[in-house]
């Protein structure tokens, strides 16, 4: 089955040119005083994920996200509720001061993508640790952690997928789908006829979506896939890096000293984020290359992201899905992009918190 979304595939794209001028105006602009705050919310490469938007280069991202920040989206009650018992049911979530600290340190200073070198406003890791024998001996966290050197990080390389990562990929969704959480998005995806009763199609499907390999440039050879792009990370031509919204990896990455956080990126109208906030914008640097803005979940399951996005991308009409959900005390904006019938992007984008204020 796929999603209901389809118009798009066949739909252009405004003007490169008109894309890019309105675009100037953002990069521009983002460099004043007054659009820190609002850059908290803006999530800049990773709408330009469809064929079409991908030959506008890096400046449609930035012009697409801004253009979803300016129309936000109701608050969706359905999906908040259905998040809300999917987040109750994570019983493989870390807590924070349990089971990790972060150390947020200071403010990211301001930076576009393309850069190399920025403000280092952050002198030692974010995580200041992490109870690994949770992560060991969980069994999605485990069968997650056994995918993320599966992949080729450069898009335009082909990617080369083994008869052993075939297997890997296949024990993961196994074990996700024995959980409480891909149990309840199964049955409200049942409900929706957006999914299989048996459990073997449901896990074809998902297969499919996220495992699939395709081109993330058009013309390129299969370098890209939905898994690798959200939960691993990609570099675009040694310049960009694509992706990586999981903290699992970022917390590997950074452990082998591969990533160096520069900062915490500040929500509108709060100085700064708590060290308990399990939703965090940042900044960071990987592979030679900066991400200006990057939004991640802390602490939740892989189980957790997989069902969030999974519902999202599978009801989306348009190639890009903007979702207005409260999930505990998180106002939040979830952003799935569609490639094709696969996830393009998906990531949370934190847009407040009950607690503000208090």
């Amino acid at each position: 089955m796929i999603p209901k979304y389809h118009r798009a595939e066949q739909e252009q794209t405004a003007s490169a040119s008109s894309i890019a001028e309105k675009a100037y105006g953002i990069f521009h602009w983002q460099e004043s005083a007054a659009s820190s705050s609002i850059l908290a919310r803006i999530e800049g490469e990773d709408v330009t994920c469809g064929h079409n938007a991908l030959e506008t280069g890096d400046t449609f991202g930035w012009f697409i996200t801004f253009s979803g920040f300016c129309d936000r989206k109701a608050l969706n009650h359905e999906l908040s509720k259905l998040f809300n018992e999917m987040w109750d049911m994570d019983v493989n979530r870390l807590m924070p001061g349990k089971d990790y600290t972060i150390d947020l340190q200071g403010k990211a200073g301001a930076a576009q993508q393309g850069d190399s070198a920025v403000q280092d406003s952050a002198a030692r890791h974010l995580f200041h640790n992490v109870n690994e024998e949770r992560l060991k001996s969980t069994k999605t966290f485990a069968a997650f952690i056994s995918l993320l050197d599966n992949y080729e990080a450069s898009t335009g390389v082909a990617e080369v997928v083994t008869p052993e990562e075939i297997v890997e990929n296949n024990c993961f969704l196994d074990a996700i789908l024995a959980t409480e959480v891909m149990k309840l998005a199964h049955e409200y995806l049942l409900k929706k006829n957006l999914a299989k009763p048996n459990l073997a199609d449901f896990k074809y499907q998902l297969y499919d979506i996220w495992f699939q390999l395709y081109a993330r440039k058009e013309g390129d050879r299969p370098d890209s896939c939905g898994f690798e792009h959200v939960f691993v990370g990609e570099t675009r031509r040694g310049k960009q890096i694509l992706g990586l919204h999981n903290w699992v990896q970022f917390y590997l990455q950074e452990k082998c000293n591969q990533i160096d956080y520069k900062g915490y990126v500040a929500q509108k109208n709060k100085t700064r984020p708590d060290k308990d906030d399990q939703v965090l914008s940042i900044q960071f640097s990987w592979k030679g290359s900066v991400k200006p803005i990057g939004s991640t979940f802390i602490g939740v399951s892989p189980e957790f992201e997989f069902a969030l996005y999974t519902v999202i991308f599978l009801l989306a009409e348009e190639r890009v899905t903007r979702e207005t959900v409260k999930i505990e005390e998180y106002e939040l904006q979830l952003v799935v992009c569609c490639h094709g019938h696969h996830i393009g992007t998906a990531y949370p984008v934190l847009l407040g918190t009950s607690s503000e204020g208090q």
